[in-house]
């Protein structure tokens, strides 16, 4: 018999497979990496050598307001270590900046206070200056005309009127973008509600270039990239993350150079040979990226690369925050994943409802495979009404998965299912 421990919230839960049924553990070489530094030298050494860029202090010098934009709630950026050190570094160059700290929501609802203190520390909360995008406000956002998709592109004003706009984030394989980091602080991170939703259309999500691993022709990348653009980002600071959220590498500089130098190293440290299972189970790594429903497809999605035909998903994933969204759970309890489909794929581009390309995703992966949806905190009936099979523990959402492939059943496992990039 096997334990294998899988991330669930702040912990994780044993999951018992026999060894004759178990034919890999996929995991990210990453999580064994060792950098060699400590995360604070890694971050350091990073600004002090950019790629692609002078160094952000010689940047600084000059400008008057700096916007520098910061993940939410729902993303492990290490901002504790990360935000002084950038922060320093534009003093260096000009002490009197007039800096403002702008959280990149997306869609997602607003960070409280609590939760910047969990994230940037009680000394940055109390003595810098911090604004928390709303997507949903129409008078925080400018109008820069279209993308390469057509879609308007409106953006928060603080990063379309400042003189220099820095972003930090992290970087890890993201199901329908490709990549995630970058460019993404400020598309969907800092945009109106309208553009981060034609961005994610149904259209844009169908794209067969939309994928995990994939930036070249992806659609959404690519207007993503314009965004970023337009507004001109002159600085980036993105790291790689371990198994326990450590910083392992660091990449600062130029908005493209820096991250595709980060998309290099975490495709190497990624990636994994698919091996197909009957049974698949996975998680979003824990908190906090599993603390909600909404969350979910991202590992849900590498586990459908290495499911077999009519294969049974496995996810563990907490839910403390509930569904995620209230469009998202009007979607995903709709009907079968089939009239959902439906439903979504009548929607043109301009008029996408928000989130509702989760739901669109899980619709095509629920087509060819049962998931179970392992979870304390989510109501049990509610997961039925979104097409899941609920379950308390790994283990017995494993019982429920051998009933119906039987005991000979092949299972898979991929403790962090967005963190392994799993390539044919």
């Amino acid at each position: 018999m096997r334990e294998i421990h899988i991330p669930y919230c702040r912990e994780t839960l044993p999951l018992h497979v026999e060894e004759k049924n178990l034919s890999a553990v996929l995991t990210a070489r990453m999580h064994e990496y060792d950098p060699g530094q400590p995360e604070a030298a890694i971050v350091q050494e990073a600004l002090e050598h950019p790629i692609g860029t002078p160094r952000l202090r010689e940047l600084a010098k000059g400008k008057k307001k700096v916007v520098l934009v910061t993940s939410d709630h729902t993303r492990a950026v290490p901002s504790r270590l990360t935000l002084p050190l950038l922060l320093a570094e534009i003093r260096a160059g000009q002490p009197d900046a007039d800096i403002t700290i702008l959280i990149a929501t997306g869609l997602h609802r607003p960070t409280t206070e609590e939760e910047q203190r969990r994230m940037f520390g009680d000394q940055i909360v109390d003595q810098e200056h911090i604004a928390v995008n709303n997507a949903f406000c129409e008078a925080d956002f400018v109008d820069l005309g279209t993308l390469p998709s057509g879609a308007g592109f409106y953006v928060n004003r603080l990063a379309a009127e400042c003189d220099l706009l820095v972003t930090e984030g992290f970087i890890e394989p993201h199901f329908f973008a490709g990549f995630s980091g970058g460019r993404k602080s400020i598309l969907p991170g800092i945009c109106a509600e309208k553009t981060v939703n034609e961005n994610h259309s149904f259209k844009a999500i169908s794209s067969p270039w939309a994928k995990t691993g994939v930036l070249e022709h992806n659609p959404i990348h690519e207007d993503m990239i314009a965004a970023a653009r337009r507004v001109n980002v002159q600085f980036i600071l993105n790291v790689a993350l371990g198994e326990k959220k450590n910083v392992v590498a660091a990449f600062a500089g130029d908005l493209e150079e820096a991250h595709a130098a980060g998309v290099a190293f975490i495709r190497e440290q990624s990636q994994c040979p698919v091996v197909k299972g009957d049974i698949v189970v996975t998680s979003n790594g824990g908190y906090p990226l599993d603390q909600n429903l909404y969350q979910s497809p991202k590992a849900v999605a590498t586990a459908e690369a290495c499911c077999a035909e009519s294969g049974v998903i496995i996810m563990c994933c907490s839910c403390i925050d509930g569904m995620g969204g209230t469009n998202f759970e009007k979607l995903i309890t709709l009907g079968t994943p089939e009239e959902i489909e439906a439903y979504l794929s009548q929607i043109p581009p301009d008029k996408t409802i928000p989130e509702q390309w989760c739901p669109q995703i899980y619709a095509r992966i629920l087509k060819k495979h049962k998931v179970i949806l392992v979870t304390t905190y989510l109501d049990h009936e509610l997961v039925r009404k979104a097409n899941m099979i609920p379950a308390s523990t790994p283990d017995e959402a494993l019982a429920i998965a051998y009933e119906m492939k039987g005991p000979d059943a092949k299972v898979v496992v991929i403790p962090d299912g967005v963190a392994v990039l799993a390539v044919s």
